[in-house]
C-alpha cells in the first residue's frame, strides 16, 4: 500500500511543466514588450488567450493536486487533522504572493500586483478543504463561481477593499490579477475532475506509460519545481536581457 501511495501520477507533473514552459515563452516575449525592444500586443488577440490557457492549466492543476493529496494522506492517516496541513501550505504561498507584492512595488511601483496567481493559489489551498468532499457539486459550485466573475469584470466599484473577490475599484491597474471570483471556481473543476479520474489516489482511465521518456521526465523534473521556476524565472529574464541590451 505504501509503494502504491509514494508513486506520483506523470501526466500531473508533464501537464505543470507544460504550463511552465508556456509561462516562461509568454513572460519573455512580454518583457521583449516591457522593455521596448519588441512591439507585441500583450491585452489581446493570441497572447491573451496565451496567458489565460496557461493559468488555467495552472489552476486547474492546483485543483486536481489537492484531491490527490487528500485522498492519499487519508488513506495514510484517516485520524490525521489535513485542515492544518492545508493551512499552513496555504498561508507558506500567500506568504510568497506577499513577497512578489513587495518586490513589483518596489521595481514597478505602477501595476504592482495585488492580488496575483499565488495570492489565490494560496487563499484557495485553505477554502478548498471543506469542498474537498464534495466532489460531483464541485462542477456546479464551480460554474458558479466563474459565472459571477464574469458578470463582476464589466463592473467598477468605489472602494478597493475587496479586490481579492473580484470587485474592481474604479481606476486599477496590476500587471497580474486573479480575484476568487471567477478563479477559485476554477480550482473547484479542479478537485471536480480530480475526484473524478482519481479517485483514492488510482487512475480510472488507461493511459500510455511514457514516463521513462527523456522529454517527458525533463517537464515532469519542471513540473516538480514549478514553484522555484516561478520564483526565479523573471528575473533571470530580466538579467539577461539586461545584458544583452
Amino acid at each position: 500500500m505504501n509503494k502504491i501511495l509514494e508513486k506520483r501520477f506523470w501526466e500531473i507533473d508533464f501537464l505543470r511543466g507544460l504550463a511552465i514552459i508556456m509561462m516562461i515563452i509568454y513572460h519573455l516575449f512580454y518583457d521583449l514588450d516591457f522593455f521596448n525592444v519588441y512591439d507585441i500586443n500583450i491585452n489581446s488577440g493570441f497572447w491573451w488567450y496565451f496567458a489565460r490557457t496557461i493559468a488555467t492549466m495552472f489552476i486547474l492543476l492546483v485543483g486536481i493536486s489537492l484531491t490527490l493529496s487528500h485522498s492519499r494522506a487519508r488513506m495514510l492517516n484517516p485520524k490525521y487533522n489535513l485542515y492544518s496541513k492545508y493551512l499552513r501550505r496555504g498561508l507558506k504561498t500567500f506568504a510568497w504572493g506577499l513577497t512578489i507584492t513587495l518586490m513589483t512595488w518596489i521595481f514597478l511601483r505602477g501595476g504592482f500586483i495585488i492580488f496575483g496567481v499565488l495570492h489565490l493559489i494560496g487563499i484557495s489551498i485553505i477554502l478548498a478543504y471543506p469542498f474537498l468532499k464534495l466532489r460531483s457539486w464541485n462542477l456546479l459550485i464551480g460554474i458558479i463561481f466563474i459565472s459571477i466573475g464574469i458578470y463582476l469584470k464589466k463592473l467598477t466599484f468605489g472602494f478597493p477593499w475587496l479586490i481579492w473577490l473580484g470587485f474592481k475599484p474604479d481606476i486599477f491597474y496590476t500587471v497580474d490579477y486573479f480575484p476568487i471570483f471567477p478563479w477559485f471556481g476554477v480550482i473547484l473543476i479542479g478537485l471536480f475532475i480530480g475526484n473524478l479520474l482519481y479517485a483514492n489516489y488510482t487512475r480510472k482511465f488507461n493511459f500510455w506509460d511514457l514516463h521513462n521518456l527523456s522529454f517527458i521526465r525533463l517537464f515532469c523534473f519542471l513540473g516538480r519545481h514549478s514553484l522555484l521556476i516561478y520564483l526565479i524565472h523573471q528575473p533571470i529574464l530580466i538579467t539577461l536581457l539586461s545584458l544583452v541590451l
